[in-house]
């Protein structure tokens, strides 16, 4: 592993353990050359995912980018770290058993959908905000009202 600080690429583990439920390793790293420490860790990835934006443009999968989508949707909710990280897990284990490496950028923006519904309604309502791009005040009374049949926000 390349040592973030001095770029050698001979670094030392110092120490491993299971993270995120026994789903990821932690590993602490040493370096010989610049004596910095960092850490890494390590996932089992069942397949190298692409991910077919809405213009046709592909890109590789980042589960980097999933996980801060999410958090910003999570953002001062009473969600458990470890819940996200478990929620984004399930997430991507999901994606990856569907069997296919190409997965449409909508369908991946439904999943976190349904699950986000589950977890926070706020949340929920934040996330779709973005994904089905609101451009005004209408816009999420509509949404609103349609996770409330028959009643708006004007009414509460």
């Amino acid at each position: 592993m390349r040592c973030p600080f001095c770029g050698h690429i001979d670094t030392q583990v110092k120490d491993s353990r299971p993270a995120e439920e026994h789903v990821s390793i932690r590993r602490r790293r040493f370096c010989p050359a610049c004596g910095g420490r960092f850490t890494t860790y390590e996932r089992v990835q069942l397949r190298d995912l692409v991910v077919i934006k809405s213009n046709g443009r592909r890109e590789d999968f980042d589960r980097d980018k999933l996980e801060r989508s999410i958090r910003i949707a999570l953002q001062k909710r009473p969600i458990e770290p470890e819940r996200v990280d478990q929620m984004i897990s399930g997430i991507v284990r999901r994606l990856e058993s569907m069997g296919e490496t190409d997965i449409p950028s909508k369908q991946i923006g439904e999943i976190v959908m349904e699950t986000l519904a589950r977890i926070d309604t706020v949340a929920y309502v934040r996330f779709a905000s973005v994904y089905k791009n609101f451009q005004a005040a209408d816009d999420f009374d509509k949404f609103v009202s349609e996770l409330r049949p028959g009643a708006t926000l004007a009414e509460k």
